[in-house]
């Protein structure tokens, strides 16, 4: 293997690849990125075996070949070569040798024969929808899955499609995060587990464009293509949750009120909680006011908040920082909070929203 190529698209597919190296395995072949210069160029693939990530880059290529680099010391070392032609060279003894104006580097590089093969997904069903709205969809929900592997399935996220919408439904047993988006069209009715992560990486990988990407579904597998990256993942062989028996059928309590001013107030008073990591925010809602309250050793803080009330008064307690996590999604100058008592979950979501995202969070009992 011969090649010469630049270093800046060199470095920016290997930050891309890099995301998918497995830091937690026995196998070292996995902790390597895989090159393959033909046809004018060169292909860098890495996997942790759930995460595939694969990007082309034009390359000069002299002489056709693959190896197996050693990913991390890689990817630092072409991170420093950015302005610079790059010509990697592979011996018979599989050492890859990396010029750079006067200089070079050697590397001893592994056996590409030993490197798992990359699912292709020839008969999958796809659906295809706007770049920013499947990326908006999976930041409104990715971040309200699990991260402890008591319940496997919370790791996930569920993506449901139908004939018009793709839905997105996110858990960890304290909180429920559901999005849904238009699509502009399927080959089939489906749904799929994602682990929340490698849908993460997707995301990272999409700009914010209002052009169509094609997800392909396929019985274990999904993939995206993003020119010329390629991310392609393993689905969570589990049942996801019934979530909808978790959403209440009726309110007693609605609350709408200024999400700024909310915002800020919960900000406020989760400094003094947050010292005993605990983020408890006491809600005091009566007539036109909510009343916002923290307390620890160290003193208290109350805020009062003009609200329109619907329905009864009520006091109810929270892990604030769910709350706040969700405030930088939502775009609306003003929330709707639906409650049904002091001791069942409630319900967050947009006024005048043209999307369905809500967002469900369980209350913290009281003690009297």
């Amino acid at each position: 293997m011969k090649l010469i190529c630049n270093g800046n698209d060199l470095s920016d597919a290997v930050g891309k690849v890099y995301k998918a190296v497995s830091t937690r395995t026995t196998n070292p072949i996995l902790e390597g990125i895989k090159l393959k210069a033909e046809n004018g160029t060169l292909r860098l693939t890495a996997t942790d075996l759930e995460l595939a990530i694969e990007k082309i880059i034009v390359a000069d290529v002299k002489i056709d070949g693959e190896t197996v680099v050693p990913g991390r010391f890689f990817a630092e070392f072409v991170k420093k070569l950015t302005q610079e032609q790059i010509e990697l060279s592979l011996s018979d003894s599989n050492r890859l040798k990396i010029k750079y104006t006067d200089s070079e580097g050697e590397l001893q590089c592994l056996n590409p024969d030993d490197y798992p093969q990359i699912k292709e997904l020839a008969d999958a069903q796809k659906f295809v929808m706007a770049k920013n709205q499947f990326k908006d969809l999976i930041n409104k929900v990715a971040f309200s899955v699990a991260t402890d592997d008591a319940r496997p399935m919370l790791k996930g996220v569920q993506l449901e499609i139908d004939e018009m919408t793709v839905t997105g439904v996110a858990l960890d047993g304290y909180r429920l995060a559901k999005c849904v988006k238009t699509i502009e069209k399927t080959t089939a009715m489906m749904r799929a587990l994602v682990p929340a992560r490698c849908l993460v990486e997707i995301a990272r990988l999409i700009d914010d464009s209002d052009e169509s990407v094609e997800v392909c579904i396929q019985k274990n597998y999904l993939a995206v293509d993003l020119e010329h990256t390629r991310v392609t993942t393993r689905l969570m062989d589990v049942d996801f949750i019934n979530y909808k028996q978790i959403i209440p059928a009726y309110f007693e309590t609605i609350v709408t009120l200024p999400r700024e001013q909310f915002e800020a107030g919960l900000e406020r008073a989760i400094l003094l909680s947050r010292s005993d990591k605990s983020n408890l925010v006491r809600f005091d809602i009566k007539e036109n006011v909510m009343q916002l309250s923290s307390n620890s050793d160290i003193g208290n803080i109350t805020e009062k908040i003009l609200i329109k009330l619907d329905g009864k008064d009520l006091s109810i307690s929270f892990n604030a920082r769910y709350f706040t996590e969700i405030l930088r999604y939502i775009d609306s100058d003003s929330i709707l909070i639906k409650f049904t008592d002091a001791v069942s979950p409630c319900i967050i979501v947009p006024t005048g929203a043209l999307e369905d995202f809500m967002y469900l969070i369980l209350p913290v009992r009281m003690q009297r």
